[in-house]
C-alpha cells in the first residue's frame, strides 16, 4: 500500500458496509414467500415495480466497467470509440418498447425465467434451447470479470495495490466474498434494493463533476479545442493520429453498426432479460422504456469526463509506472476534488460494480438451472432443489469470474467481452422473432445461430492481431458490398438471417416437421390479472 489516501479509502470502506447490510437485509424485503422458489430467489418474486424496474435496469445496464471504459476510451483515443455508446441507448429504448411486454406476457403465463425457456416451449427443440442458454453463459461470464476492472482501478488510485497476492488481490477477494454471501442469501432482492444507492451516488458524483471541473478549467470551449488538439496529435510508434475527435466518412459505418448491433444484443444479455421478468406487470418493462433514456443523459455527461482529463492534464500512471487509461476517471477526481468526494466517487464506481456482477452471476444460475441441470440431469427437480442449484452455480460464476481476471491479463478479459456481443446478437432471430411468430423453422434458427456464431468467432478471433490500432480492436472487420470496417456482430447476424431465411423456405418446403409451439396468441398479451395455465400442444402458427 503506497501513498494510500485513508480519506477516500475510508468512505469507500463506509459505503461498501452500508451496501452490504442492505444486501443481507433484502432477504426480508417484500415479504418473500419462499427464497426457496426460482421465482423468489431468481425474479424477485415478479414484485418491482416501475422505480424499483428502473433502478435495477439501470444498476445493471450502466455498469462500473462502463463509468471507467467509456470516459477511457474518449480520453485515449477519442469519441469513435467511446461516444458510440450514448446513441446505442438512445436506440435501444425503441427496440425494447417493441417486444418486451410481449416476452414479459409469455414468461408470465408458463412460468418461464429465461429466453431459452421461452424457446424451448415455443418450438419444442431442446437443441436449440441448450444453443441460447449456452450463448448467454459464454457471454455473460466475462462480462462480469469487467465489473471487477472498476474495483481494481479504484483501489489502485486510492493507494491500495503492489507487487505481493495480499496487497493486490486481497481487497478483490473480500469484496466478492461479501457480495456472494448476500446474493445467496437475498438473490435478486440484494442488487435491487443496493441499486438505489449505487445510481444516486453516481447521479450526485456526474452532476458535480459537469458543473465544477468545466468552471475550474475554464469552460466547454477550451475543453474540447484540447481534447481535438490530443487527437491530432501523431502516435509516435505509427506516426498516425492519437484518436479521431470528430468520425470521418470511413469511420461512419463503424460507428454506426457499433451502435445498431449494440442496441440489438443488449437485451439479449441475459442480466438484462433477468431484470425485466423480475417487474410485476406488463406495463412496467415498457414504461421502463420510456423512462430508461434519462440514464443516456447520463452517460453522456459521463463520456464528456474523458475529454475533461485531456485539459486537466490527468495522468493515470498505474502503480507499475505505466500510463493506464483505465485510471484516469478515479485519478481526475484524486486530483481535483477534497478527499472525501473522491471516496465517494470511489464508492460510487465500486457499488457499480456489485450491482451489475450480482445480477449477471443470478442471471447465468438461473440459465444453468433451467436449461441444463434440470432439462438433462434432474428433469423432475422441485423448486427447492432449482433455487439450491442456482444458489450455488451464482457462487461458481462470482469464483470463475474472479480468477478470470486475476490469473489472465484485463485486455483478454476485453477481447472475450467483444467477442460475447457477437455472440449473443446471434440470439436475437431464436428470441425476438419468435415472439411474433412462428414461421421461422427451428433447424434453420439452429442453423443460422451456428453460422453467425463460426462467422463471428472467426473473424474477430483473425483480426485480434491485425486489428490492434484500429479504433475499436477486434470487433471491426471490413464489410463486403460495403467496403468501410464495419461492426462483426452486424455482419454475422447478416449471415444467420440469409441462413435462417433460405432454410426455413427449404424445410418447409420438404414438410420437415417444425416441432411443437406450447404457445398461445394470447399467452402474448397476458397481464398480471391472467392466471397462469398449463398449455396444451398445439401446432407450430404464425402470431399476429
Amino acid at each position: 500500500m503506497n501513498d494510500v489516501n485513508w480519506v477516500a479509502l475510508t468512505v469507500l470502506i463506509l459505503l461498501f458496509a452500508l451496501v452490504t447490510v442492505m444486501g443481507f437485509q433484502a432477504s426480508r424485503w417484500r415479504q418473500p414467500k419462499d427464497l426457496d422458489s426460482l421465482h423468489e430467489w431468481g425474479l424477485g418474486g415478479k414484485s418491482f415495480g416501475t422505480i424499483t424496474t428502473w433502478f435495477l435496469l439501470g444498476g445493471d445496464l450502466y455498469t462500473a466497467y462502463t463509468f471507467i471504459a467509456v470516459p477511457a476510451a474518449m480520453w485515449a483515443t477519442g469519441a469513435v470509440t467511446g461516444f458510440f455508446a450514448v446513441p446505442y441507448t438512445i436506440v435501444l429504448y425503441p427496440i425494447i418498447f417493441f417486444f418486451l411486454g410481449r416476452m414479459w406476457s409469455v414468461a408470465h403465463t408458463h412460468g418461464y425465467v429465461t429466453t431459452a425457456d421461452f424457446v424451448q416451449g415455443r418450438y419444442g427443440t431442446r437443441s436449440l434451447s441448450l444453443a441460447i442458454a449456452l450463448t448467454g453463459l459464454l457471454a455473460t461470464m466475462p462480462y462480469i470479470a469487467l465489473q471487477l476492472v472498476g474495483i481494481q482501478a479504484v483501489l489502485e488510485v486510492a493507494g491500495v495495490g503492489g507487487e505481493s497476492l495480499i496487497a493486490r488481490d486481497l481487497p478483490l477477494l473480500v469484496a466478492f466474498a461479501v457480495l456472494a454471501a448476500y446474493t445467496y442469501t437475498a438473490g435478486l432482492r440484494a442488487p435491487a434494493m443496493i441499486a438505489f444507492v449505487k445510481d444516486t451516488l453516481i447521479y450526485i458524483v456526474i452532476a458535480v463533476a459537469v458543473i465544477y471541473l468545466p468552471l475550474k478549467f475554464g469552460g466547454w470551449l477550451g475543453i474540447f479545442d484540447a481534447a481535438q488538439a490530443k487527437m491530432a496529435t501523431p502516435n509516435p510508434a505509427t506516426g498516425a493520429p492519437t484518436g479521431v475527435f470528430v468520425p470521418g466518412p470511413t469511420l461512419h459505418w463503424a460507428y454506426a453498426s457499433l451502435a445498431l448491433g449494440s442496441a440489438l444484443a443488449l437485451f439479449m444479455y441475459p442480466h438484462c432479460v433477468t431484470a425485466t421478468l423480475s417487474s410485476k406487470d406488463r406495463k412496467t418493462g415498457r414504461r421502463n422504456a420510456m423512462i430508461l433514456p434519462a440514464y443516456s443523459l447520463l452517460l453522456g455527461l459521463l463520456a464528456l469526463l474523458g475529454y475533461i482529463a485531456i485539459k486537466a492534464k490527468t495522468v493515470p500512471m498505474g502503480l507499475d509506472g505505466k500510463i493506464n487509461p483505465q485510471l484516469v476517471i478515479p485519478q481526475l477526481f484524486e486530483d481535483n476534488f477534497p478527499d472525501w468526494f473522491t471516496g465517494v466517487a470511489f464508492g460510487a464506481i465500486a457499488v457499480g460494480a456489485l450491482v451489475p456482477a450480482a445480477i449477471m452471476s443470478i442471471a447465468a444460475a438461473n440459465l444453468f438451472t433451467r436449461n441444463i441441470y434440470k432439462a438433462y440431469l434432474k428433469p423432475d427437480a422441485t423448486d427447492a432443489q432449482e433455487a439450491k442449484v442456482s444458489k450455488l452455480t451464482s457462487l461458481v460464476t462470482k469464483v470463475g469470474a474472479l480468477l478470470f481476471v486475476l490469473m489472465l491479463d484485463k485486455q483478454n478479459a476485453l477481447n472475450f467481452q467483444l467477442l460475447g456481443g457477437i455472440w449473443i446478437l446471434q440470439t436475437l432471430p431464436s428470441i425476438v422473432f419468435g415472439l411474433f411468430t412462428g414461421w421461422f423453422h427451428r433447424w434453420a434458427l439452429l442453423g443460422g445461430w451456428a453460422a453467425g456464431m463460426i462467422f463471428g468467432t472467426v473473424t474477430a478471433y483473425g483480426y485480434c492481431t491485425a486489428c490492434t490500432t484500429r479504433p475499436f480492436g477486434n470487433s471491426l472487420s471490413n464489410v463486403p458490398l460495403i467496403g468501410d470496417a464495419g461492426y462483426i456482430g452486424i455482419t454475422a447476424l447478416a449471415l444467420n438471417l440469409v441462413v435462417l431465411v433460405a432454410g426455413t423456405a427449404i424445410l418447409r418446403a420438404m414438410n420437415v416437421s417444425n416441432g411443437t409451439d406450447i404457445t398461445r396468441q394470447k399467452d402474448y398479451f397476458a397481464d398480471v390479472g391472467d392466471p397462469g395455465v398449463k398449455p396444451t400442444v398445439v401446432p407450430t402458427a404464425p402470431i399476429h
